[in-house]
Parts: C-alpha cells; sequence; structure tokens
C-alpha cells in the first residue's frame, strides 16, 4: 500500500469514527475526546493543605547591593588665590580663565534668581580699575556691569578725569544680582569675592577705585564705613604695590546729589595719581 491509499485508509476510519458517535447521539466531538484524554493523563498528587505556623518567620535575606561607582569629570582646580598674587609666580591666569573657571555659577543660592552673569568689562590691562557691590536689574539683563543710570554716571565720572570707559576695568564684588538689589549677603560675598581678586591678580591695575561700602569693606578687609575712609589711599591687602582708594557709589551720588563734590575731589586725586603727581 502506498502513501496515497495510506491517506485514504486513515480518512476513511476517521469519517467511520464520526459516524458512530454520530449515532451515539454525540453532537460536539470534545465530548468524545477530553474523556479519553482525561484517562491518559497523569493522576496529580493531592497537595497538602497549609497550616498556619506560629512560630515566628524566618528573616528575609536580601540580595547585597553592589553600588557602581560614580564617574566625575574632572575638573581643573582653580589656582590658589596667594599663589596668584606672588610677583614672581609662574601662575598666569587670563581673564577667559577666570571666566571660564566661573562658567554657571552656583557657588551661592543667587544662582536661582539671576538672569545673567556680570563678570566684569573693559581693558584687560588697566591701570585703573572700579570695583563696585553687586549688578542691578539693567546688569542683570546685560550681562555687563554699570549699565544702568548709576553707570551712567560712572562713565561721566570716569569721563571728567580725562579717560574713557574702555580704558579702565569695572566689574563687581558679587557675579550675580541680589533679589530687590538689597545688600550683598556674608556667605554670598565669600562664595564670589575670589574671583574679584583672581581678576584683580590676572589684570595688575596701579589703582582700584572701591564704589560704596560692600566693595570697600570686602577689598581691604575693613569695617571702617565709606564716610570715614573714603579719598584716602590704602594698600590693597594680597598684592604689594596697589592702591585702594574708597569712594561712593554712583547710585548712592543719584539719590544724594550734595555729595558729589566730595566724590569730585576724590576723583581728582585718581587723576592726580596715574599722573605720577602723587
Amino acid at each position: 500500500m502506498d502513501a496515497r491509499d495510506e491517506l485514504r485508509e486513515l480518512i476513511h476510519q476517521a469519517k467511520e469514527h464520526l459516524l458512530y458517535y454520530r449515532d451515539l447521539g454525540l453532537t460536539n466531538i470534545g465530548e468524545a475526546v477530553r474523556p479519553a484524554m482525561a484517562e491518559s493523563l497523569p493522576v496529580r498528587a493531592e497537595q497538602p493543605a497549609v497550616i498556619a505556623s506560629t512560630s515566628e518567620p524566618e528573616p528575609v535575606v536580601e540580595p547585597p547591593v553592589i553600588h557602581q561607582p560614580e564617574i566625575q569629570m574632572k575638573k581643573t582646580p582653580a589656582p590658589a588665590i596667594e599663589a596668584l598674587f606672588e610677583t614672581d609666580s609662574a601662575i598666569k591666569e587670563t581673564l577667559e580663565d577666570i571666566r571660564r573657571d566661573l562658567g554657571d555659577c552656583r557657588r551661592c543660592k543667587l544662582w536661582s534668581t539671576r538672569t545673567n552673569i556680570v563678570f566684569g568689562d573693559g581693558n584687560p590691562n588697566a591701570e585703573l580699575m572700579f570695583v563696585g557691590e553687586a549688578p542691578g536689574a539693567d546688569e542683570d539683563a546685560s550681562g555687563r556691569p554699570f549699565v544702568g543710570r548709576a553707570g551712567q554716571l560712572l562713565t561721566k565720572m570716569i569721563e571728567a578725569i580725562e579717560l574713557k570707559r574702555e580704558d579702565v576695568y569695572i566689574a563687581n564684588t558679587l557675579k550675580s544680582r541680589p533679589p530687590g538689589n538689597r545688600n550683598p549677603e556674608p556667605d554670598e560675598t565669600a562664595a564670589c569675592i575670589p574671583f574679584v581678586y583672581r581678576q584683580i591678580a590676572a589684570i595688575r591695575p596701579k589703582l582700584i577705585v572701591t564704589l560704596g561700602n560692600p566693595a570697600t569693606q570686602g577689598l581691604l578687609e575693613t569695617k571702617v564705613g565709606i564716610t570715614r575712609i573714603r579719598g584716602t589711599f590704602q594698600d590693597f591687602p594680597l598684592i604689594a604695590g596697589i592702591k585702594v582708594l574708597p569712594t561712593y557709589h554712583p547710585a548712592y551720588l543719584l539719590r544724594s546729589p550734595d555729595k558729589k563734590r566730595e566724590a569730585w575731589e576724590d576723583l581728582k586725586k585718581v587723576r592726580a595719581f596715574l599722573r605720577g603727581e602723587i
């Protein structure tokens, strides 16, 4: 019998089986198949009933936690401030180096409310440097120091001693604006003032004019008020040969125009100093 004949025989047997089940009254082939399948399946042993235990449960042993070491980007540490101020030091920073290190600064809480960092502006080789307190609203918006009303007055003060704004360098002790132009808090000054020190070390001006109390007290490390110390030459504590002359902040002069004459006397000393007359 060849394969075709075997196939015909199988089909014939299947048909006979179906007719047999039909004659028995079965209309669903599953009714006939399921009992046969049940007889062929192995008998499953009854599972013992679970009895609640009154004893303490065994402690669950957690798998050990494997901590992956954090991968941190290497960051070149900032040079020590003291090393920068040594006149014979081999370490030389540029203003670009300092700005790069400052980055998107988050060293104090002011980063969360500022719009722009106000780093500084002017001649990197200036003999005269002005240092103020902190950026205001106009400076925060533009990213440049002293561009508002106080900045316009400062520009006139610079021109009054026969210099141009681009001849000097202007910065603040803080690089971020305090909310509402409030006074800087000690932790904010402590976090930011090292960058002003580094700017001074990079520029090496002959004279720094501090504008107002916070800048004067921060750079000179003193608690003496501006009204007592203004118009007097002081030594910059960190670099020999650099002088500091405190005067009123231009914003204060806008509120108290009667103090402009005293500020003008201070500016005349600045001019005489740069000319070598005093």
